[in-house]
């Protein structure tokens, strides 16, 4: 149990549950009484059941699907515990909706991840605790402090401690398009294996042409590596391209599993042994095809409250 002059809280939303639960398990805490529901014409609805009055508060909600519900959940839920007088209050998004929103793709569109920034901020947030946010530059559209976690090392730790572990000479890690390039050359950097990369052309919104791989992977064990997969899509079709061209097996692994639409009917039928995820967002249980392996985000987010409630270094939730 950690102890400090303030006492510390926890509390979530209904987002992920399951996931607030292993926090707390983690910190040896009860998640404190709060009741988050709606009211019959649909708005929601929060009640904090106990006093949080100078308290250091942590509220746990995923801004995943459905992505606005959840979201004014989180921001009611800062709301009711500012004007109860929380001493401090942490917004732990373990995934980060509208993050893909972090920029004008073309002229009068919305910058949509700065707004909701802003309304996390305005609503009474005093920081922010998220994993991996598709775009890192999203850390600068808030005027609170943001801890940004990696949770790649929990996946390449993975691969490195169990399937690796007498056949690290063949295997490469693949980026899936140009715009993970950078997060796939860190994962090989760790594992210390090559590298390859697929070059795609998207002719028209949705679709997505392979054209061609760059580097070696006739006969080689490849890991497609993505911070997130939503239609499956990219990944799919990074599977075929990779097979067509020798690929000996092919697996895959992403923090956030979106898995919207047609996505796990694609990763059934596509050449992936294993799509390996954490649990940022909650995967209802028909989605748990036997392709897809769980791992949890749990301790590496307990470690983090602690370390900001201890008035710690960040760097240390990866010291084990």
């Amino acid at each position: 149990m950690i102890t400090h002059s303030t006492e510390i809280k926890l509390f979530t939303g209904n987002s992920h549950k399951p996931l607030a639960e292993e926090i707390a398990k983690e910190l040896q805490l009860e998640l404190g009484n709060i009741e988050v529901g709606h009211f019959s014409d649909g708005e929601s609805s929060v009640h904090i059941g106990e006093t949080v009055r100078g308290r250091d508060v942590f509220i746990v909600q995923s801004t995943s699907t459905p992505v606005n519900e959840n979201l004014m959940e989180l921001l009611i839920c800062i709301d009711a515990l500012r004007r109860a007088s929380a001493g401090r209050i942490t917004a732990v998004m373990p995934y980060f909706g509208y993050a893909r929103q972090d920029r004008k793709a073309r002229p009068r569109d919305p910058i949509t991840a700065k707004l909701v920034a802003d309304i996390i901020t305005s609503a009474g947030a005093d920081r922010v605790l998220t994993v991996d946010l598709h775009a890192a530059q999203i850390q600068g559209f808030f005027d609170i402090p943001v801890d940004h976690l990696e949770g790649g090392t929990i996946l390449y730790k993975y691969f490195r401690d169990n399937l690796m572990k007498e056949d690290r000479d063949n295997w490469v890690v693949v980026s899936p398009d140009v715009g993970s390039v950078a997060r796939s050359r860190k994962v090989a950097t760790k594992l210390d294996v090559p590298m390859a990369i697929i070059d795609k052309r998207r002719p028209k919104a949705n679709q997505v042409e392979i054209m061609n791989i760059i580097g070696d992977v006739k006969g080689k064990t490849c890991l497609l590596v993505d911070d997130l997969i939503d239609t499956a899509g990219t990944i799919c079709q990074g599977a075929e391209a990779l097979e067509k061209a020798g690929a000996k097996e092919i697996y895959a692994c992403c923090t956030h599993a979106v898995l919207s639409g047609a996505a796990i009917e694609r990763i059934q039928k596509a050449p992936i042994k294993k799509l390996v995820i954490l649990n940022t967002i909650n995967l209802p249980e028909e989605k748990r095809i036997d392709k897809i392996e769980i791992l949890s985000v749990a301790h590496l987010l307990a470690k983090a409250i602690e370390n900001i409630y201890l008035d710690r270094k960040m760097s240390e939730v990866y010291d084990k």
